[in-house]
């Protein structure tokens, strides 16, 4: 049975991309997968990093993130707190991602 299951970065780049190839992992394994970067601009997405965050999208998940300039430079949806809140009550699993120092 499909879950639907939402990686959280929060801290740092090299966690956050290592994390959209876990979010790529979970949604070719017929799960609902998506990423949200929170409080983390990264720089410009490689093409490698670009081409799983599409494939997510074509597997019917979807890379968000609070920030403005993901947004800008590196195609990434943006949501707000709130709508992040309401979105992860959908979710069987949450996975805080990379939080560890």
């Amino acid at each position: 049975m499909s879950k639907k299951v939402c990686f959280m970065f929060a801290k740092n780049e090299d966690d956050t991309l290592d994390g959209l190839r876990s979010t790529l992992g979970l949604a070719v394994a017929n799960h609902y997968s998506y990423a949200v970067v929170l409080n983390t601009e990264l720089a410009p997405l490689s093409e490698y990093h670009a081409e799983n965050m599409e494939w997510i999208r074509d597997m019917e998940g979807e890379a968000y993130s609070t920030v403005p300039a993901n947004v800008e430079n590196n195609g990434f949806t943006a949501i707000t707190i709130e709508e992040l809140g309401q979105k992860l009550r959908e979710m069987d699993v949450i996975v805080p991602y990379g939080v560890q120092d």
